[in-house]
């Protein structure tokens, strides 16, 4: 659970969209994921704020496709929320 709650750390931004995007999919799509997804999530949230707001609202691409992928799975489930 250690890693869970370093997660969850690394999911608050500060900004209400970043946070409710990261922590929405840390909740509910995460802990369905396999290990290639979890280490793709934790290497996303290596981005600084700028770049990972713009990846996450679109303004920006991601080159590799399964990070496109996952990308598009932490917006269809925000709007799942929404």
């Amino acid at each position: 659970m250690h890693q869970l709650a370093k997660l969850r750390w690394q999911c608050r931004r500060g900004t209400k969209e970043l946070d409710f995007l990261l922590l929405h999919y840390l909740d509910s799509g995460y802990l369905l994921a396999d290990e290639e997804e979890k280490a793709l999530f934790a290497e996303l949230l290596t981005l600084e704020d700028d770049e990972l707001i713009g990846v996450l609202l679109g303004e920006l691409e991601v080159e590799a496709g399964e990070m496109k992928v996952l990308v598009e799975r932490i917006k269809t489930l925000a709007v799942a929320k929404v």
